[in-house]
């Protein structure tokens, strides 16, 4: 049943504090999500700003990624270098219940801000600490992003076709991969602390999160001495379960590895005496014969064009799907349906269209509020509201160079109006 979500519904990181730190894409998409669901997530930038405005599309001097990775975040600009900015983030840190930091290992103690340090003031604190390899380890001290840990992890050597170079997905996928085990280790915590009225560190590694889909090639190799490589479109082991062409010069994914969804498949594309062809009878036998399999496949997918060929599958309850582009997905009425592309809204760009919260719950969704805020932006009402600095002392620590705020910033810390990202 949909359920109907309002500004007011309550979520389950209600009334948790995050303090923001990291940079790029991980830390930020870590918050991210917890902001998602609820948390009152303070994104602290240096004067010039997070790497990830530079990242991605802009209109005019927007950055489209921030609004989107940033959103539902209040955002603070704080020279962390200086001795008074590395102040005001321990004073920030304690009053937090999640700190979020992806920095080189022993950044954050040259700033006076470690974890020792920080829970000497707030025992309850959780430090989300996510690097390139780790807090520890002979690799620690590398610079670390995340496609460079891909490839340590061995996710980049299974990427693309097995006759070029290995290719990568064109997004930041370990960093959101580590994001997305940072928030669960987070929350983890916060579960744990329930107990034991202490917090812990969460140490979350890229290269070890992009190693942890690598789980079905780790005992093959320990047992068999079987190396993972490029398979290209096919998943291996698992056939048929590929690309194949249609008449029209497009691609159709089918993936039909089970008996009883292959024996439908035959009876797709008319050659249902296969079934009983030992080349193809078992999963086992179809692996081994997938070269043969997928060109009896292709033949037939390569004599129609794209939408024959996925309406005779889907009527056939076959599990296939055309490669969609984004142009794909805005038109797609099931993208429509389950509100996956919401809009806040940006006082410059207008309506800013972004992925919905995910995952959907019923009772106490997330929800989009507003998009990435600018650099600054919030600095006054920040460390007005939540450490009690007059404007006076604020103006003159901006003037000193060691905070910057932007002249249109929210002194009441209201959130902006606009539309809301509702989850149905």
């Amino acid at each position: 049943m949909a359920v109907d979500v309002g500004a007011g519904q309550s979520r389950p990181l209600d009334g948790c504090r995050v303090i923001e730190l990291g940079s790029t894409v991980a830390g930020p998409f870590c918050g991210r999500l917890l902001a998602d669901f609820g948390a009152d997530v303070v994104k602290v930038e240096q004067r010039q700003g997070d790497v990830v405005r530079t990242m991605g599309k802009r209109a005019g001097d927007r950055s489209l990624y921030a609004a989107s990775i940033l959103r539902n975040k209040r955002n603070l600009a704080v020279d962390l270098n200086r001795p008074e900015g590395q102040v005001l983030a321990r004073r920030l840190c304690a009053t937090a219940d999640i700190v979020v930091e992806n920095f080189k290992p022993g950044t954050l103690e040259r700033w006076g801000l470690s974890y020792e340090t920080l829970r000497s003031e707030n025992p309850g604190l959780v430090l989300v600490r996510i690097s390139g390899f780790g807090q520890d380890g002979p690799y620690s001290g590398r610079p670390g992003y995340g496609i460079v840990c891909e490839a340590v992890g061995g996710l980049r050597e299974i990427t693309g076709d097995p006759d070029r170079p290995p290719s990568r997905v064109a997004v930041s996928l370990t960093d959101y991969i580590t994001g997305l085990y940072a928030a669960f280790g987070a929350v983890l915590a916060l579960m744990a602390r329930k107990s034991s009225g202490m917090g812990q560190i969460v140490d979350a590694a890229l290269y070890e999160s992009a190693f942890s889909f690598m789980e079905p090639h780790v005992p093959a190799f320990q047992q068999l001495g079987e190396i993972a490589r490029r398979a290209g479109a096919r998943l291996p082991d698992n056939a048929p379960n590929s690309l194949y062409p249609t008449a029209d010069g497009h691609f159709i994914q089918i993936t039909a590895a089970s008996d009883a969804i292959f024996a439908r498949l035959m009876e797709v594309i008319h050659q249902p005496r296969l079934v009983q062809d030992p080349r193809f009878s078992t999963a086992d036998a179809r692996s081994d014969n997938v070269v043969a399999l997928d060109i009896i496949i292709g033949a037939w997918t390569g004599t129609y064009e794209l939408e024959f060929v996925e309406a005779k599958l889907h009527d056939a309850a076959i599990p296939a799907a055309r490669i969609y582009t984004m142009q794909d997905i805005f038109a797609d009425p099931h993208f429509a349906a389950r509100e996956a592309i919401v809009t806040a809204t940006d006082p410059v760009l207008g309506p800013v269209a972004m992925t919905n919260v995910t995952p959907r719950l019923s009772s106490t969704p997330g929800r989009v509020n507003w998009p990435g805020r600018q650099t600054g932006e919030d600095t006054y009402s920040v460390l007005g509201d939540d450490l009690g600095m007059t404007r006076r002392e604020v103006a003159d620590l901006i003037e000193a160079g060691v905070l910057f705020a932007m002249d249109t910033d929210r002194a009441g810390g209201q959130e902006p109006s606009g539309q809301q990202g509702e989850v149905n």
